[in-house]
């Protein structure tokens, strides 16, 4: 221990009047505060936000977005990345129709060791939000007008095997752990829901909050739990009335 370091600690457990002193004042110090002046600092405030929205809209513009674009398979109008570029990893044929949202904290994967290019199909209208991961095992589908909170996870493959010794080796997982995801259109994820391999979810369904859909999923229901099960029948009027609320309560 140096003596700069040897000094802190016997200031730290001194009961000696000096090293309670240097303490006193640290402290003291440590919470001197700059008096918050609303006419000096919300100008200064409102300028700052200014300025990092122009900038963020300026990088989103020239940057980001067409950047990203160059990895789609077919043209898209009037995609809007927020907060950066999402991450594509492995080989992947991804399609994004017009009028779509994403978190540029999102990630797109294709499985690396697929025979055939796995495919990521987004309809219109979709958002999908912040640390989303959409792991492709053969095909993901997601229908118009989808919408996947934040830290939503789309499980198509693994990426391990079961069997230790291959896990060990670094093999990849095999085919029989692999499989679709559709999402039909209208469907409504709610935050860190896990979607399994082989699923199904029908037209305007809502799954709730931190569920894990194992199984496929009925269209216009609403679904929670570990796994997740289905909680009640949605009507037209509750669809469009009542989902936040009834997502709240199958999270509950």
């Amino acid at each position: 221990m140096n003596n700069l370091q040897t000094f802190k600690q016997w200031v730290k457990t001194a009961d000696h009047p000096l090293a309670l002193t240097i303490k006193g004042l640290h402290g003291n110090l440590r919470h001197v505060e700059m008096p918050s002046i609303p006419l000096i600092y919300t100008p200064l405030r409102i300028t700052h936000q200014l300025i990092s929205n122009l900038f963020s809209r300026l990088i989103q513009f020239t940057y980001w977005t067409p950047m990203f674009k160059t990895r789609l398979s077919a043209p898209c109008r009037r995609l809007y990345l927020y907060g950066g570029m999402p991450l594509v990893q492995g080989s992947l044929a991804l399609e994004i129709s017009d009028d779509c949202r994403i978190s540029g904290h999102t990630t797109f994967s294709g499985r690396w060791s697929s025979r055939e290019t796995p495919i990521l199909k987004i309809g219109k209208n979709v958002g999908i939000g912040w640390q989303t991961t959409i792991a492709v095992g053969t095909k993901v589908v997601i229908g118009d007008n989808v919408r996947i909170a934040g830290r939503g996870f789309l499980a198509g493959y693994p990426g391990h095997p079961v069997d230790p010794i291959a896990r060990a080796k670094g093999l990849p997982d095999t085919d029989d752990q692999v499989g679709d995801i559709i999402l039909e259109r209208d469907v409504w994820l709610g935050s860190n829901v896990t979607v399994m391999k082989g699923v199904t979810i029908g037209e305007g369904t809502i799954v709730a909050a931190g569920s894990v859909v194992t199984r496929d999923l009925p269209a216009h229901v609403l679904a929670a739990g570990v796994p997740a099960k289905v909680i009640k029948t949605l009507t037209a009027e509750s669809d469009t009335t009542g989902g936040a609320e009834q997502l709240r309560k199958g999270a509950a």
